[in-house]
Parts: structure tokens; C-alpha cells; sequence
């Protein structure tokens, strides 16, 4: 029986390829009779470059750049096994997760390092890019990252503005002569789980800003701060991208991206075609997936709803287990087989991090059993 593998990660405790790697240990354990075949997978955001370079045979290349507080950090960026195609994950260079708690604030977090990566990979050959949009600490419209590709912003003095979130309402004139003449030659394939504009209710401020550190008394700042950004590159640029979806990806990268001549596509999608999925989920006879909540919610668009309709749609089964299983989970049986929480009895989210190996195991090795019995 050939068993596909394709998990997303479990997010704050194990990595896609760590998730796959002890389903296929339950499945092997329970008989050698099980063909298995792990594709880690990922939706645009952490964990989307290393799923890339593992899945096409990659590398990565270690450099330093301006983190999201403004202070160097250690990064890296992917190249695909291609050779020819860099990936840039934003997570790992102005992520959220690279912020204490304790100062978070979009005035106060910057992508401009982003740039400064798309430009070392840029005059190390790379021309193709692959830009994985989710995790960002910032809400700057992505001015940051084109000023560190050289485009040039000032004041209404005419001065340099700085590279923060809070140096976006000071932004009075644009010069785009000044960037870098790579830029032109390079493509960007934009990998999102948001389909977002960059203004109002459903804008990158108002649904993204509050889990940034952003008080409530800033969301309605920082909306009208992109938006007269958004006003001001249309009159430069003769185009307006601010109600185009995914936009407001990234605190708007994606919005800055495309002005770039960015494509904006699902990061699942993405993923997938990189990793070959659907060849895989022909040859399947059953697939597991999963990440460490589902919901009602995960099928809005999340991976493992969009591993279920390719699936779907070549009549293969596939099995759901999720770290818990919350609101309106039933909602799913309509796409998935089987729907398994890892959960055993009750237990603290600290326990259930610290013990998620071995309940991952062992409720895959359920499903495993059932399979083997039913099905061998």
C-alpha cells in the first residue's frame, strides 16, 4: 500500500520534515509492507525554504542582514536544486518570531534586510526568485526593503528617511531611477497564504497589525499610512496595487513586490509544484497531512484543505491529524477521511509541545494499523 506523507509543520514544535519523518516511522513499524513517501510541505510561510531546498535537492547560503529591529543578524537564504532559483523566506530575516514579545511594534521593525538579501543574491547570479511572504514583523508597506534595493525616499525637506515602520508617514517623494539595475533582469514568484488587500478592514493594519504589536489606537494610523503611500507610488508609478489580492501580505510586501512585477500565488501551490505533489497523490493510495490546529478555519485556504482538493480530485483518501482539534473541526469530514487530534486526555499546550513526538507516533500508528488491517 503506497502511503503519501505531505504534513505541514506543527508550529512551535516540529519542522514539516520532522512531522513527516515519524509518520513514516509509525507506518514502517507497523508493517514493511507500507511503501511510504514523505513530502514536507509548507504555504508560504516558516518553514517554506527549507521545504524547497530538501523536496528539489537545494542548498542554503549563510549570510547577515538587517533584522527586523535594525541590528545585524545571522540568516540564509535557499537556491534550488535548479541552481538557477533563489528563495527568500521572510520569517528568517524580519520574522516575528526574531521580536521579544515585550517590543513588539510596527513603528519599530523594518524589511529592509530583505532587500539587502534579494540584492547579495542578486550579484551572486541569481535572477529567479521565490519570495515566501509569511511571519513578518512589519507593517511598512515594503518601503524598507526597496530602499535597501536603492530606491530612493524622502521628506518634504528633501531629506533621507529612515528605514522603520515609523518613518512610513514621512514619505513625501519617490525616486526610482536609483535602484539597483539587477532589479529589472530578476523575476519574483510571490509564495502567500493571504489573499489581503493592503488597506481597510481586511488590510494588512487591521488583521495583521494587532498580533505585531500594533494598539489599537495604531491600526487606523498605520492603514492611513499605507494608503497615502499606496497614493503617492501610484501617481510615481501610474499604477495602483493597493485592492490587489495578497497585497497587503507581509504588512504590504506584497504590495512592494509588486511594484517589482511581482506574481503573487498561493504558497501552498507554490509548494507544490516545486515538490511535484500532485504526481505523488496519483500514485498514493492514501495520504496523510496535517499542522498543529485544525479548525473550521483550515479551510480557508490552509495547506492541508489544499492537499484535500488535489486529492479529492483524484478520488485518494486522505487522513488529517492536527497537534488539537478546535472550533467547528467537523466542518472538515466533508474533505477528509479522518480527522485525529495527537491530544491524549487532558493536558497543558506546554506538555502536549513537550511530548508531540510520541503522541505523534502513536496516533499515526493508529491510523497505520487500521490501514494495515483494513486495507492489506
Amino acid at each position: 500500500m503506497n502511503i503519501l506523507i505531505a504534513p505541514d509543520s506543527f508550529k512551535g514544535s516540529l519542522r514539516s520534515i520532522e512531522v513527516g519523518t515519524v509518520m513514516e516511522k509509525a507506518f514502517l513499524d507497523e508493517s514493511p509492507d507500507f511503501q511510504t513517501t514523505v513530502i514536507p510541505m509548507a504555504d508560504g510561510g516558516e518553514g517554506t525554504l527549507e521545504t524547497l531546498i530538501y523536496a528539489t535537492g537545494g542548498k542554503k547560503i549563510k549570510t547577515t542582514a538587517t533584522g527586523p529591529l535594525g541590528k545585524k543578524v545571522p540568516t540564509e537564504y535557499g537556491v534550488l536544486g535548479d541552481l538557477k532559483t533563489a528563495v527568500i523566506e521572510i520569517a528568517s530575516i524580519s520574522g516575528l518570531t526574531l521580536v521579544p514579545s515585550d517590543q513588539r511594534n510596527p513603528y519599530h521593525t523594518t524589511s529592509y534586510g530583505i532587500g539587502e538579501v534579494i540584492k547579495e543574491a542578486m550579484e551572486d547570479g541569481y535572477r529567479s526568485f521565490i519570495i515566501a511572504l509569511g511571519g513578518s514583523s512589519t507593517n511598512d508597506g515594503g518601503f524598507a526593503m526597496l530602499q535597501a534595493l536603492g530606491v530612493s525616499f524622502y521628506d518634504e525637506e528633501g531629506k533621507s528617511v529612515g528605514p522603520f515602520g515609523k518613518d512610513l508617514r514621512l514619505i513625501s517623494k519617490v525616486d526610482w531611477s536609483t535602484i539597483h539595475p539587477l532589479v529589472k533582469d530578476c523575476t519574483f514568484l510571490i509564495a502567500s497564504d493571504v489573499e489581503n488587500p493592503l488597506c481597510g478592514e481586511e488590510g494588512a493594519s487591521s488583521v495583521f497589525g494587532p498580533q505585531k504589536g500594533a494598539r489599537k489606537e495604531q491600526v487606523k494610523e498605520l492603514d492611513q499610512q499605507l494608503h497615502t503611500f499606496s497614493q503617492l507610488l501610484q501617481k510615481e508609478k501610474g499604477i495602483n496595487f493597493q485592492a490587489t489580492s495578497g497585497s497587503g501580505a507581509a504588512g504590504g510586501l506584497g504590495f512592494a513586490f509588486l511594484h517589482l512585477n511581482g506574481l503573487i500565488k498561493s504558497g501552498a501551490k507554490v509548494v507544490a509544484e516545486a515538490t511535484n505533489l500532485t504526481a505523488a497523490i496519483q500514485k498514493a493510495d492514501w495520504i496523510l497531512t496535517g499542522e498543529g490546529q485544525s479548525d473550521y478555519q483550515t479551510l480557508f485556504g490552509k495547506l492541508p484543505f489544499y492537499i484535500a482538493e488535489l486529492a479529492n480530485n483524484h478520488r485518494i483518501p486522505v487522513s488529517l491529524l492536527a497537534g488539537s482539534l478546535g472550533e467547528g473541526y467537523q466542518e472538515l469530514y466533508s474533505h477528509f477521511a479522518s480527522c485525529h487530534s495527537i491530544a491524549v486526555g487532558p493536558m497543558s499546550l506546554q506538555e502536549s509541545f513537550e511530548r508531540v513526538d510520541e503522541l505523534l507516533y502513536h496516533e499515526t500508528r493508529n491510523i497505520a494499523r487500521i490501514l494495515h488491517v483494513t486495507k492489506g
